[in-house]
């Protein structure tokens, strides 16, 4: 078990399974979660908004969610996701199977 609050910045993966694993990802203002691209092809990615704002982009479809909502990135799918408000997001995930 690990604690959210242990990741300070950046990613991290908090537990593995089995068949899957959780992850946490905080961004501060400006920051994103890579170049839009494919990190994961092999598997599903359940993305949760903890806290903030986020702009997420998934094969060419641009959204923004807030604390609360969430989104499945399906596995292949071209996708990032942006804070670009002055507070920082943080954002749970689940990858199914394990991405990292």
């Amino acid at each position: 078990m690990r604690n959210i609050d242990k990741v300070a910045d950046g990613f991290g993966v908090l537990e593995n399974g089995e068949q899957l694993q959780t992850a946490v990802m905080v961004l501060d203002s400006g920051e994103e979660s890579g170049p839009l691209g494919n990190e994961h092809p092999d598997s599903e990615q359940v993305l949760y908004v903890v806290d903030g704002l986020v702009e997420g982009e998934i094969d060419g479809k641009h959204f923004s969610m807030t604390t609360g909502d969430s989104v499945i990135v399906p596995p292949g799918a071209a996708h990032r996701f942006v804070n670009r408000s002055m507070d920082r997001a943080v954002t749970f995930n689940v990858y199914a199977p394990k991405a990292y």
